[in-house]
Protein backbone atom coordinates (compact mmCIF):
# COMPACT_ATOMS: atom_id res chain seq x y z
CA UNK A 1 0.00 0.00 0.00
CA UNK A 2 2.71 2.16 0.64
CA UNK A 3 4.24 2.11 -3.02
CA UNK A 4 0.91 3.87 -3.76
CA UNK A 5 0.91 6.50 -1.51
CA UNK A 6 4.43 7.38 -3.11
CA UNK A 7 3.89 6.72 -6.34
CA UNK A 8 0.89 9.47 -6.24
CA UNK A 9 3.70 11.52 -4.50
CA UNK A 10 5.64 11.05 -7.81
CA UNK A 11 2.89 11.58 -10.24
CA UNK A 12 2.35 15.12 -8.11
CA UNK A 13 5.70 16.17 -7.91
CA UNK A 14 5.87 15.00 -12.08
CA UNK A 15 2.86 17.43 -12.21
CA UNK A 16 3.89 20.33 -10.44
CA UNK A 17 7.69 20.23 -11.94
CA UNK A 18 6.20 20.19 -15.54
CA UNK A 19 3.76 23.10 -14.40
CA UNK A 20 6.42 24.89 -13.01
CA UNK A 21 9.14 24.73 -15.75
CA UNK A 22 6.15 25.73 -18.73
CA UNK A 23 5.57 28.27 -16.32
CA UNK A 24 8.73 29.67 -17.13
CA UNK A 25 9.03 28.76 -20.66
CA UNK A 26 5.88 31.40 -21.46
CA UNK A 27 6.99 33.88 -18.37
CA UNK A 28 10.53 34.33 -19.41
CA UNK A 29 11.46 36.48 -22.22
CA UNK A 30 13.75 39.07 -23.02
CA UNK A 31 13.23 41.72 -20.70
CA UNK A 32 11.71 41.67 -17.04
CA UNK A 33 10.41 43.92 -14.47
CA UNK A 34 11.45 43.42 -11.14
CA UNK A 35 7.79 42.06 -10.41
CA UNK A 36 8.21 39.31 -13.25
CA UNK A 37 11.61 38.52 -11.71
CA UNK A 38 10.26 37.98 -8.34
CA UNK A 39 7.53 35.86 -9.32
CA UNK A 40 9.73 33.65 -11.50
CA UNK A 41 12.22 33.43 -8.50
CA UNK A 42 9.09 31.78 -6.93
CA UNK A 43 8.12 29.36 -9.17
CA UNK A 44 11.77 28.98 -9.78
CA UNK A 45 12.16 27.49 -6.22
CA UNK A 46 8.90 25.22 -6.91
CA UNK A 47 10.69 23.92 -9.84
CA UNK A 48 13.97 22.96 -7.45
CA UNK A 49 11.51 21.67 -4.86
CA UNK A 50 9.40 19.38 -7.14
CA UNK A 51 12.70 18.23 -8.72
CA UNK A 52 13.66 16.74 -5.14
CA UNK A 53 10.11 15.55 -4.81
CA UNK A 54 10.58 13.74 -8.19
CA UNK A 55 14.11 12.40 -7.27
CA UNK A 56 13.47 11.21 -4.03
CA UNK A 57 9.88 9.22 -4.15
CA UNK A 58 11.30 8.15 -8.01
CA UNK A 59 14.52 6.98 -6.26
CA UNK A 60 12.38 5.16 -3.41
CA UNK A 61 10.10 3.69 -6.22
CA UNK A 62 13.06 2.02 -7.88
CA UNK A 63 14.90 0.92 -4.63
CA UNK A 64 12.23 -0.21 -1.75
CA UNK A 65 8.97 -0.15 -3.20
CA UNK A 66 7.32 -0.86 -6.73
CA UNK A 67 8.84 -2.95 -8.81
CA UNK A 68 11.72 -5.20 -8.13
CA UNK A 69 15.01 -2.79 -8.65
CA UNK A 70 16.67 -4.77 -11.57
CA UNK A 71 13.07 -3.91 -13.65
CA UNK A 72 14.55 -0.56 -13.49
CA UNK A 73 18.25 -1.03 -13.37
CA UNK A 74 18.74 -3.42 -16.15
CA UNK A 75 16.72 -1.06 -19.02
CA UNK A 76 18.43 0.81 -20.76
CA UNK A 77 15.18 3.10 -21.15
CA UNK A 78 15.44 3.57 -17.62
CA UNK A 79 19.19 4.86 -18.16
CA UNK A 80 18.28 7.22 -20.21
CA UNK A 81 14.92 8.83 -18.79
CA UNK A 82 17.33 9.35 -15.73
CA UNK A 83 20.15 10.97 -18.07
CA UNK A 84 17.46 13.21 -19.39
CA UNK A 85 16.34 14.03 -15.40
CA UNK A 86 19.47 14.77 -14.38
CA UNK A 87 20.38 16.75 -17.93
CA UNK A 88 17.54 18.82 -17.20
CA UNK A 89 18.09 19.50 -13.37
CA UNK A 90 21.83 20.19 -14.82
CA UNK A 91 20.98 22.77 -17.17
CA UNK A 92 18.71 24.77 -14.98
CA UNK A 93 21.14 25.82 -12.89
CA UNK A 94 21.85 28.52 -15.59
CA UNK A 95 18.34 30.01 -15.15
CA UNK A 96 18.13 30.02 -11.77
CA UNK A 97 21.68 31.47 -11.30
CA UNK A 98 20.60 34.24 -13.67
CA UNK A 99 17.28 34.95 -11.73
CA UNK A 100 19.47 34.91 -7.94
CA UNK A 101 21.67 36.89 -9.39
CA UNK A 102 19.21 39.87 -10.44
CA UNK A 103 16.81 39.48 -7.61
CA UNK A 104 18.31 42.67 -5.72
CA UNK A 105 18.39 44.50 -8.94
CA UNK A 106 17.11 48.02 -8.43
CA UNK A 107 16.77 48.43 -12.21
CA UNK A 108 13.33 48.58 -13.97
CA UNK A 109 13.78 46.27 -16.06
CA UNK A 110 16.28 43.51 -16.69
CA UNK A 111 17.38 41.83 -20.02
CA UNK A 112 17.46 38.21 -19.82
CA UNK A 113 20.56 36.50 -21.98
CA UNK A 114 19.68 34.66 -25.03
CA UNK A 115 21.07 31.21 -23.05
CA UNK A 116 18.92 31.61 -20.63
CA UNK A 117 15.79 31.69 -22.59
CA UNK A 118 16.95 29.15 -24.91
CA UNK A 119 17.94 26.12 -22.16
CA UNK A 120 14.26 27.31 -20.60
CA UNK A 121 12.97 25.78 -24.48
CA UNK A 122 15.77 22.70 -24.13
CA UNK A 123 14.58 21.98 -20.88
CA UNK A 124 10.61 21.94 -21.90
CA UNK A 125 11.83 19.82 -24.83
CA UNK A 126 13.28 17.03 -22.94
CA UNK A 127 10.65 17.06 -20.57
CA UNK A 128 8.28 16.00 -23.31
CA UNK A 129 10.68 12.81 -23.81
CA UNK A 130 9.83 11.52 -20.09
CA UNK A 131 6.63 10.48 -20.07
CA UNK A 132 6.96 8.90 -23.58
CA UNK A 133 10.46 7.34 -22.16
CA UNK A 134 8.40 6.01 -18.72
CA UNK A 135 5.41 3.91 -20.59
CA UNK A 136 7.89 1.99 -22.45
CA UNK A 137 9.80 1.30 -19.67
CA UNK A 138 6.61 0.48 -17.01
CA UNK A 139 5.89 -2.33 -20.21
CA UNK A 140 8.83 -3.86 -19.83
CA UNK A 141 9.82 -2.20 -23.10
CA UNK A 142 13.82 -2.42 -23.45
CA UNK A 143 14.50 -5.24 -21.05
CA UNK A 144 16.38 -8.24 -22.66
Amino acid sequence: MEDLYIRYIHFLGIILLSATLFYELISFSRTLTNAQLKKLLWVDALLGISAVIVLISGGLLWGSFGKPSEFYTKNPIFHIKLTIFFLIAIISIFPTWFLLKNRKSTEAVISTPSYVLYIIKVEAALLIAIPLLAVLMARGIGLA
